[in-house]
């Protein structure tokens, strides 16, 4: 029986690796983009050529109220979903304004959350399936300088272990996955000197690839999970923990 899993925010460098763990393990698969049309084009046509299933891009800006409507209307059958969407800000709790905070919100917290809501009847009668929330080492942690990113990260993780509960009876299992440093463009910024001080901070001694939190999503997925819900999984080289 074909398998069909939303990815959203997926032209960035985890939702693409997801995309393509997803799409190897058998998955059709409807990718969510705002602005990176090309990102997601290239990786239709690659996940085609290679696996032959369906791969149905929705653009939809998560940033406004709504557009987690504009997912959920071209949304046939589901068994899972990734929340993977995510905007970043860095800069001191004084200088925010006020558009920023309503933005981070709506991504993060609002449109999955209703997203959720809205997608649920299409799952809730198979009695089986899974929603993965990918969340942030700061939303466990906290950050200096990202307070507004680590809170509704920290939002996401509530989410999570809330609505695990809600939805066990239903046979939905409900997890996140916590990345720490991992190697995308959200790292773009920082100069050579700042990425070793920031590999010799990680027990590890190395930042982590998309490809570590696209395994961890697709080990949620699987039956060997099948006993783990409301579990936050850091992806994080032992740092913070």
């Amino acid at each position: 029986m074909e398998k069909f899993a939303l990815v959203t925010g997926a032209s960035g460098g985890i939702g693409q690796a997801i995309a393509r763990k997803l799409a190897e393990e058998g998955y059709s698969l409807y990718l969510h983009y705002n602005e990176n049309r090309d990102s997601i084009s290239k990786l239709v046509g690659e996940l085609e050529n290679t696996y032959g299933r369906e791969y149905i891009p929705i653009q939809a800006d998560l940033a406004s109220k709504e557009g987690y409507k504009k997912i959920a209307e071209n949304i046939f059958s589901l068994d899972a979903i990734i929340h993977n969407s995510g905007v970043s800000h860095y800069g001191l709790l004084l200088d925010l304004d006020e558009g920023t905070v309503e933005t981070l919100i709506n991504v993060h917290v609002t449109s999955p959350l209703l997203l959720t809501k809205q997608l649920l009847p299409k799952m809730l009668p198979k009695h089986h399936g899974n929603i993965v929330v990918i969340s942030s080492i700061w939303g466990q942690t906290g950050a200096a300088c990202e307070v507004l990113y680590s809170t509704v990260k920290g939002a996401q993780i509530s989410f999570v272990k809330a609505l695990s509960k809600e939805l066990a009876l239903n046979g939905i299992r409900v997890n996140g996955v916590a990345p720490g440093a991992i190697q995308t463009p959200m790292l773009s910024s920082f100069t050579e000197d700042e990425m070793e001080e920031l590999k010799q901070d990680i027990p590890l001694g190395k930042v982590g690839k998309p490809e570590h939190v696209a395994d961890t999503v697709h080990f949620l997925l699987s039956e060997k999970a099948e006993y783990i819900t409301g579990q936050i999984i850091g992806v994080n080289g032992g740092w913070y923990t």
